[in-house]
Order: structure tokens, then C-alpha cells, then sequence
């Protein structure tokens, strides 16, 4: 029995010990406030931190694990949203300031590139149409997908949602955005104006985060319920392997299960080469699991429990980023300055992260 419900794999998680997280390195300089998004390179070990100071810093990793600051420039409002281009040559961003910049690294100079009616949630560079070129997606809270040519400062294309925009990913050919009211957009990208298929989340209460799967068949879901969903495009797909289950909640307290303390689950990423993926939430943990044997892997715990805002993998998979940070689930009030704002580097180690084989009865 696995927390997915029945499964087939024989091999028990593992929970981490404190020696587990003992390599852990602090990024220097962190952010000033919450950190709201992570993205890493996908050409180099350069790490690029959105946050609510409304500045994009980008890290410069090396293999020892220290970090250095390479760049930084700024929003008028904070950055919720950051994503790189397939080459790492550039960098997109979007924020409350309703905004998309593009930071180029070869010139380190950051332009608006995109504008909306509301906060900009998320950003993706995303492969649209046929022109083989790279475009910009931008969701917002004004209820709209906007694509931007870089070559152009009016949209491509503006497609309807039916509520804001909570999150939004995109993976091959498939972009799919999250709003409000626990609507799914599904978009094809060959097709980028049209909603290819709309959908409720499985989950009961509001999204905060979607990773589509690297294969670009399907996606995960996670809510402030302390659940996730993978779900899939294709409804055969879907009958046959989507499934949602429960993580981020506390078993270990001695109270009633109607009771039981649920934690947000903020961000979702998954392995460049595995296909396994790591949860973090509120709870200040973070999940390894892995989807096809429905197992989960590893967990780890940080100490005093702060919330966990965000994360990123680095290109091989090599370095799992994560941030503690404050992470809005209990409102402004329960925020300080002595709430800590700190992006740690997890070297990964195989046990963590790569998936195991279904053992034959």
C-alpha cells in the first residue's frame, strides 16, 4: 500500500534524515521578499528567482555548489512568473506591474515585451504554429492567454478564459492553463488561438501550480488541499493512468482524521531524464515520487518547518533548488519581516529521484 492508494511496487518510502540535507548550500544574496517562482537554465547552471521585491535575480551555479550572483533587473511590481528560452539566451518574467520584460543575457539588457489588464501569473517561451520560432505566452489575471512575437509589441493571438489565471505550464506541444473556479484550458500548440479541450480539475478546491509531463501527453495538478492529480489529454489516457492522491498532510498528528493538518502544495517539478517528479508545500517538506509504479520515493523535512514556495531542477537533474519562503497560504497578515527568505541547493542522489522498477509476483 502506497499513499497513492494500492500499488504494485513492494519498496517502502523513505523519509530523509537531517545527514540527508546536511550538503545543502545556501544561494547567496537571496531575495529581499517571498520568492514566488524558480527556473533553471536549460543550457547552463544558471538559476533565475522571481519574487514579490519585484526583481528577477539569476545565479550562477558551479559544480561545487556555490553560487554567485550573475544578474539582476527589475519589475514595478513583484515578479510572479519566470521561464527560459529553449537556447538560455534570454529570460521572460511577468508580474503585478502587468507586465512582461525579456532579459537578454548576451547584452543584459531587460525590454517589456508584453502587457495585459491584470497581473501577469505565468510565462512561457512555447513553440506555436508552424513558424519554427519561439513565441511568449502570457497568463493573466485579466481572464486571458495572450502570444507574443518578440519581434512584434502587439499580441499574435488572444484567446478567452473563463476565469483568471492561477498557473499555467506548457511541454512540447501541449500548453495547459489553470484558472479560477478549477477550470483546465488545454491547448495544442500546432493550434495555439483555440482551446483544444476544457476540463474541471479533479481536485475539490483551488489550484496553485501545474507542470505538464515532459512527454506532453498529460499534466499534474496540485491544490491547497494538500492533494495532487496527474491527469491526462487523451480520455483513453486518462482512464487508464490518471489518478489524484493525497500529500503534504501531517498523519503524525494525534487528532481525529477529520482534522488531520493539510498543507498548500505550491509547486510541482519533474526530472529532466527520470520523468519522476518532487512536490513541496507549506508543510516545509518536499516529496519525491514517481508516477508509473505510483510510489512515493523520498521526503525530506526541513527543520523548523518553513514553508516551501517554489522549486526547480537544473538541467540534469543534478541540483533540486527549493526556497523557503513565506508563501501567502494564510494571508498578509501572517507575514514578517523575520520570516525567512532562502533558496537552498539539494544535490540529488539516485534513490531520491529515479523511478524503480514494478516487482513480478
Amino acid at each position: 500500500m502506497s499513499l497513492f492508494g494500492q500499488s504494485t511496487s513492494t519498496v517502502a518510502p523513505s523519509k530523509g534524515t537531517a545527514a540527508d540535507l546536511a550538503n545543502d548550500r545556501d544561494v547567496t544574496s537571496p531575495p529581499e521578499d517571498s520568492i514566488s517562482d524558480m527556473s533553471f537554465s536549460p543550457t547552463a547552471d544558471f538559476l533565475a528567482v522571481a519574487s514579490w521585491d519585484k526583481k528577477v535575480r539569476i545565479y550562477e551555479v558551479s559544480p561545487n555548489g556555490d553560487s554567485q550572483g550573475k544578474a539582476m533587473y527589475e519589475h514595478q511590481g513583484p515578479v510572479l512568473s519566470v521561464h527560459w528560452s529553449k537556447d538560455g539566451t534570454k529570460l521572460v518574467s511577468g508580474g503585478c506591474d502587468k507586465a512582461a520584460r525579456l532579459y537578454d543575457l548576451q547584452t543584459g539588457q531587460a525590454t517589456q515585451i508584453a502587457a495585459h489588464d491584470a497581473a501577469i501569473k505565468g510565462v512561457r517561451f512555447v513553440d506555436a504554429g508552424n513558424s519554427g520560432s519561439q513565441m511568449v505566452a502570457t497568463g493573466s489575471w485579466d481572464k486571458t492567454l495572450r502570444y507574443w512575437d518578440l519581434r512584434s509589441p502587439t499580441p499574435v493571438s488572444t484567446v478567452q478564459l473563463p476565469e483568471r489565471v492561477y498557473a499555467m505550464d506548457a511541454a512540447q506541444k501541449l500548453l495547459v492553463v489553470g484558472t479560477a473556479e478549477r477550470h483546465l484550458c488545454v491547448f495544442d500548440l500546432n493550434n495555439p488561438g483555440t482551446i483544444f479541450k476544457t476540463m474541471q480539475s479533479q481536485l475539490k478546491w483551488q489550484m496553485r501550480t501545474i507542470a505538464c509531463l515532459p512527454t506532453g501527453n498529460g499534466f499534474a495538478v496540485g491544490s491547497v488541499e494538500g492533494r495532487c492529480a496527474i491527469q491526462y489529454v487523451e480520455d483513453r489516457d486518462q482512464a487508464k493512468f490518471g489518478f489524484s492522491f493525497k500529500c503534504h498532510r501531517d498523519p503524525s498528528n494525534p487528532v481525529p482524521r477529520s482534522e488531520v493538518k493539510v498543507s498548500a502544495l505550491n509547486a510541482i517539478v519533474f526530472h529532466p531524464q527520470y520523468g519522476t517528479f518532487c512536490t513541496v508545500g507549506s508543510d516545509g517538506t518536499f516529496h519525491f515520487w514517481d508516477k508509473d509504479t505510483k510510489h512515493r520515493l523520498k521526503f525530506h523535512s526541513v527543520p523548523m518547518n518553513p514553508t516551501i514556495s517554489s522549486a526547480a531542477f537544473n538541467r540534469t537533474g543534478s541540483i533540486f533548488a527549493y526556497a523557503l519562503s513565506y508563501d501567502w497560504s494564510k494571508g498578509h497578515q501572517m507575514n514578517n519581516p523575520q520570516y525567512p527568505n532562502v533558496i537552498r541547493l539539494h544535490p540529488t542522489a539516485d534513490d531520491e529521484v529515479k523511478g524503480r522498477p514494478v516487482k513480478k509476483r
